[in-house]
């Protein structure tokens, strides 16, 4: 009964998300629509002071950041989900190890599993040690899977052997216990454009071509975090999804309000089609001309399914979940059955899908998802020198004396 009412509130949920993305995108016409939408509109005036007043006391230094004496670089972006945020960190994580930095990514690990709230009053009443980061993966071995971890997390320790990954909202607490237990001297905040406390190196900003900065408003009636203007604090700006003509909007935005940081433009490059719980890999050749039924929990389902069109495959079945949904036995059945009836050659997901699917499959058709990698088009040259700028700014052994002074 417990697991139905849980599952019948995450329903409504997600109905109630989706209308709202359908009121933000205008997708919906109607008197009550409107109202919804002035409502928002409100909403996001009084989001859009409370961000910019806060980034006033950090930059009047009446709120303060905390160093931890190591290198952190911060990668972000200004937008809700769908930059492509993940494969960035990617690359740049492998690039610093391959530096020989010892390098840790430090995520929030948007929903993952937490202690419940409970437990967590009881224990900050009872005055007891906060819980540990959890460690998703030493750099040696994967300790938690993407439930208990977050899809990203799990993500970026499977394909980043020999970097650490953690997971805590609180960053700080995060990096020291990377710092201290771990012996890191790198820190890749992921996500952490809006996240002040921990004071960066370096701000790398994601500014997805295909869509920048939506309908130009900030949450809740838009999708963007903060304003257009605060692309300020940028040192380098990742132009992702391009085709190596950026729209003029992003060009304008830059030119105004940062034209000193370095743009770097890359696309998503689809690499190979990888068999879900095997380790069989396809080329993307064998997409030519073959009818494929595909489903995704992403935040641009659009770009993934154009990506396999481009391999000349058609699309007989499509099925569309809002961002970091969780799959049920009930959800993959649905799949499944809708899948069967169009007989497709192959069933295809997203990556980041395929980490969410439960453990007991059994797909009437090959399943396979679509690996992405991060392809530089226009500025490798000035990747490379962030990469070896970031390897001299501290010396690891920096690090230690840092940490023994605390």
């Amino acid at each position: 009964m417990k697991k139905t009412f849980r599952a019948f509130i995450t329903h409504r949920m997600e109905r109630f998300e989706q209308f709202t993305l359908d009121v933000i995108y205008e997708r919906r016409k109607g008197l009550g629509i409107s109202c919804y939408g002035a409502f928002l509109s409100g909403l996001s005036v009084i989001f859009s002071g409370l961000v910019q007043l806060r980034q006033w006391l950090y930059c009047k230094r009446i709120l303060r950041p905390q160093h931890l004496g190591c290198l952190v670089v911060v990668v972000g972006n200004l937008t809700v989900g769908g930059t492509g945020k993940t494969p960035v960190v990617e690359k740049f994580a492998r690039a610093l190890a391959d530096q020989g930095r010892k390098v840790a990514i430090l995520s929030r690990g948007y929903k993952s599993k937490n202690e419940p709230l409970l437990k967590r009053w009881q224990r900050s009443l009872l005055g007891q040690e906060p819980i540990p980061p959890k460690v998703v993966s030493d750099g040696k071995t994967i300790y938690l899977d993407s439930e208990t971890a977050g899809d990203e997390p799990y993500m970026l320790a499977r394909n980043l052997p020999g970097v650490m990954v953690f997971v805590d909202k609180n960053r700080v607490k995060a990096g020291q216990y990377a710092i201290k237990n771990y012996q890191a001297d790198t820190l890749i905040l992921d996500d952490g454009f809006q996240y002040f406390t921990l004071k960066g190196q370096l701000n790398l900003l994601l500014i997805d071509c295909t869509n920048p900065f939506g309908n130009g408003r900030l949450l809740p009636r838009g999708v963007l975090r903060e304003p257009v203007k605060h692309v300020a604090r940028a040192s380098y700006i990742f132009l992702t999804k391009s085709d190596g003509s950026p729209p003029s909007e992003i060009k304008e935005c830059i030119e105004t309000y940062q034209p000193k940081a370095e743009i770097i433009e890359c696309e998503h490059k689809a690499q190979y089609l990888q068999a879900v719980n095997t380790e069989e890999r396809l080329p993307l050749k064998q997409l030519h001309k073959k009818r494929i039924a595909v489903f995704s929990a992403i935040a641009a389902p659009e770009s993934f399914e154009a990506s396999l069109r481009s391999f000349c495959a058609e699309i007989v079945y499509q099925k569309r979940f809002l961002d970091h949904h969780r799959y049920t036995e009930r959800d993959i059945r649905h799949i499944f059955r809708h899948a069967e009836r169009v007989k497709p050659d192959l069933i295809v997901t997203t990556e980041k899908d395929a980490v969410r699917l439960p453990p007991s499959l059994n797909p009437p058709y090959p399943l396979y998802f679509l690996r992405l990698e991060i392809n530089i088009i226009s500025g490798e040259e000035d990747f490379d020198a962030a990469v070896s700028r970031l390897c001299r700014l501290m010396h690891p052994r920096k690090v230690e004396q840092a940490m023994l002074l605390k």
